[in-house]
């Protein structure tokens, strides 16, 4: 479904299992026009039915967003290099038509976004089973001071915990206003997200003593231009 996609204009949070070389996450932030829902969601099913007759071998995900304006989408699929988007897709091009007459119209706008991988930056964790994401962006104005921040968290984090909370991806290209990195925190569903944990900051505190955490907390402010965050739904009757 990704690869058709990026032949439509409509190119395919997240890959959890454990991959020790960097990838390339494709995701398109679609919204759906008012009052259209169903019938999106009634043309992903129609696309994944016929996929699979078709023997079609690739995956996504369809993540529903929580927050925000409007009912959002963001597909996302995972592509080990460039060369995977020159490989044909014939059970992709056999479903055409529906992505055309049955998804396209139901769909107001579509974001698409490149990034890759931060195997040396993200969790050791393999969770297959999480279906909620806590995804926070940053555009970033000083990188150099921002990757040495959060070097310095995840090795703290590291020596604390054992190992780093997220996954981070770097964005490849896009928009002027487009984000620069962001980190995803799997949850298995989102009661998970009522278990109260010690923030980041604290452990920092803890662990270096409230100067030193304190300055490398005003170092990542420093470095950023904007940060938000969106929680999204994994919906398993649209994802393959």
């Amino acid at each position: 479904m990704k690869k058709l996609f990026f032949l439509v204009l409509l190119v395919p949070f997240l890959a959890v299992a454990q991959v020790t070389e960097s990838q390339i996450l494709t995701m398109s932030e679609l919204t759906i026009k008012q009052g259209h829902n169903e019938q999106f969601k009634a043309g992903v099913k129609m696309y994944k039915e016929c996929y699979e007759k078709n023997n079609g071998t690739d995956s996504w995900n369809l993540w529903s967003r929580l927050q925000g304006e409007g009912t959002v989408y963001v597909l996302t699929g995972m592509v080990k290099n460039w060369t995977e988007f020159d490989k044909d897709d014939e059970a992709g091009k056999a479903c055409r038509d529906i992505v055309i007459n049955m998804i396209m119209p139901h769909i107001e706008k579509n974001v698409y976004h490149l990034a890759s991988t931060m195997p040396e930056m993200s969790t050791k964790k393999v969770t297959p089973d999480r279906t909620v994401v806590w995804v926070t962006y940053f555009r970033v104005k000083n990188s150099t001071l921002f990757n040495a921040t959060v070097k310095d968290v995840h090795n703290t984090l590291k020596a604390v915990e054992g190992d780093i909370r997220g996954s981070w991806y770097s964005f490849m290209g896009g928009a002027e206003d487009a984000p620069d990195y962001m980190v995803s925190t799997s949850y298995k569903n989102l009661a998970e997200l009522d278990i109260e944990k010690e923030g980041v900051w604290k452990v920092m505190e803890n662990k270096l003593g409230v100067k030193k955490a304190e300055q490398m907390r005003n170092d990542f402010r420093n470095s950023l231009d904007a940060s938000w965050g969106y929680t999204y739904i994994l919906n398993k009757e649209m994802s393959k």
